[in-house]
């Protein structure tokens, strides 16, 4: 399947949602607020709190010793 270019979806985009609504509904519906988006922070805080931390580390830096150099972050926490 081959996609319109960027400019020919727009155009073909207003002109249906102009003949379906007309002008003052169109720009009313483009002019609708969007829904907000979970903040990228917020979002990674709550993966985060998803995880086990061993398992993920391990899958992360493969299996590691405890003591070990190389296991430095989960002597951290």
């Amino acid at each position: 399947m081959e996609y319109l270019p960027k400019e020919n979806l727009v155009e073909q985009a207003l002109v249906a949602l102009m003949k379906a609504l007309g002008p003052v509904e169109t720009m009313r519906f483009l002019n609708l607020p969007r829904s907000q988006r979970l903040e990228s922070v917020e979002r990674h805080r709550k993966w985060q709190a998803t995880l086990n931390q061993e398992e993920f580390f391990s899958q992360v830096f493969g299996s590691v010793e405890r003591g070990s150099s190389a296991n430095f972050f989960y002597e951290i926490n």
